[in-house]
C-alpha cells in the first residue's frame, strides 16, 4: 500500500557518563583520579535512499531510539560512541515537527543526509576536577540527555513522469499496460484514490517511474473531493502525460479543465511539458470524430497523440516520446 504521510518518534542517544576511579596499582597505592570519559550517544540521521519509493515501512516501525554511549572506565578509557541511527526515507520527503508543524527538511537527492537529533555529549570523569586543593575528586560528571521529538514524514512523489486526465480518462490502465502496477480499477468519479507508482523500461539499462495521479475533478485546487491531497504529488514530475477520453462529450474541454485545475494549485504546474494523447481511438465512435477532435487540438496549437490502451495502440511510443 501507498503511505503519504506518517508520523514517528525519535530518540537520540543518552551520553555516556564519566567514571569516579582512582589509580590502584602495586607500590603505587595512593595513585590520582583516572576515571575516563563517558562516549557520545548516537545522533538520529535521516538518509534518501533512491530505492525507496513509499513510507510504508513506517507502519511497522514508528519508535526510533539511536544508542547511547558507553560510561567510562578506569585508566583513563573514554567510553565507546553510541552507534548513529540512520533511517532510511525515499526521495521527496518533506519532514516537519508534528507538534508545531515547523518545517525541518526537505529531502529529496539520493545519499542526502539530514541530522535529526544530537546525541548527548559524554560525561567528564574525575581526572578532570583534580586541582591543588582537591587532589582526590569523588565527582564526576553524568552523560548529557537525549534529545527526543515526534515527527511527520510526507512524501510528494518523485516520479519522472506523471499521469493525469479527468477520471475514468483511462490513466490506471495506461499504468499497468507500460508497468508492472497493479492499480485498482473502477468506474467511480474517483477511482484512484492514492497515487499509484510503476517502472517502466524503456530499453534493457534504462527504466522511467511513473505516477498515475488521482482523477482531478472542478474544484480540486480548492480542496473538493480528494484533489487537493494529491495534486502536490505531481509538483516534481518532470513531464506530464495528460490523457484524454476520447469517448467524452467535449475532450478539448476536459484539457482545458485539468489545466485550470494545475493553474489554480501551483502555476508553475500548467508550465510543466506535457504530452497529450488521445484514449479510446479503437472505439467506432471515436473514429467516427477523430479528424474533428483532432482539429480542434490543433487550432489550440496542442500536439495530439493517439492511443488505444485496449488494442495498445501507439503506447510504447508514447512512453518513448515521454522520456526524451
Amino acid at each position: 500500500m501507498f503511505t503519504d504521510q506518517v508520523e514517528i518518534y525519535v530518540k537520540s542517544g543518552k551520553g555516556g557518563d564519566g567514571m569516579m576511579h582512582f589509580r590502584r596499582e602495586k607500590f603505587i597505592p595512593h595513585g590520582g583520579p583516572d576515571g575516563g570519559d563517558g562516549g557520545k550517544g548516537g545522533d538520529v540521521i535521516l538518509e534518501v535512499k533512491a530505492t525507496l519509493n513509499t513510507l510504508s515501512s513506517f507502519r511497522q516501525n514508528q519508535r526510533f531510539k539511536a544508542e547511547e554511549g558507553v560510561k567510562g572506565g578506569p585508566s583513563q578509557r573514554t567510553g565507546h560512541n553510541g552507534k548513529d541511527l540512520i533511517i532510511y526515507v525515499p526521495p521527496g520527503t518533506v519532514l516537519s515537527d508534528a507538534d508545531t508543524g515547523e518545517l525541518i527538511g526537505d529531502l529529496t537527492e539520493p545519499g542526502q543526509q539530514l541530522t535529526l537529533l544530537k546525541g548527548g555529549r559524554g560525561g567528564r570523569g574525575n581526572q578532570h576536577f583534580a586541582t591543588s586543593r582537591n587532589q582526590v575528586p569523588h565527582t564526576a560528571e553524568k552523560g548529557a540527555p537525549a534529545e527526543e521529538q515526534r515527527i511527520k514524514l510526507e512524501l510528494k512523489l518523485i516520479a519522472d513522469i506523471g499521469l493525469i486526465g479527468i477520471p475514468n480518462a483511462g490513466k490506471s490502465t495506461l499504468l499497468s499496460v507500460l508497468t508492472n502496477a497493479k492499480p485498482k480499477i473502477a468506474p467511480y468519479p474517483f477511482t484512484t484514490l492514492e497515487p499509484n507508482l510503476g517502472v517502466a523500461n524503456i530499453d534493457d539499462d534504462t527504466t522511467v517511474v511513473l505516477a498515475d495521479i488521482p482523477g482531478l475533478i472542478e474544484g480540486a485546487s480548492q480542496g473538493a473531493g480528494l484533489g487537493h491531497d494529491f495534486l502536490r504529488h505531481i509538483q516534481r514530475t518532470r513531464v506530464l502525460i495528460h490523457l484524454v477520453d476520447g469517448l467524452s462529450e467535449d475532450p478539448l474541454a476536459d484539457y482545458s479543465q485539468i489545466n485550470s485545475e494545475l493553474s489554480l494549485f501551483d502555476p508553475s504546474l500548467a508550465k510543466k511539458p506535457q504530452l497529450v494523447a488521445l484514449n479510446k481511438i479503437d472505439q467506432p465512435e471515436v473514429q467516427a470524430r477523430l479528424a474533428d477532435i483532432q482539429k480542434q487540438f490543433k487550432q489550440q496549437k496542442i500536439a495530439l497523440m493517439t492511443i488505444s490502451l485496449l488494442a495498445r495502440t501507439n503506447t510504447h511510443d508514447l512512453l518513448i516520446k515521454a522520456h526524451q
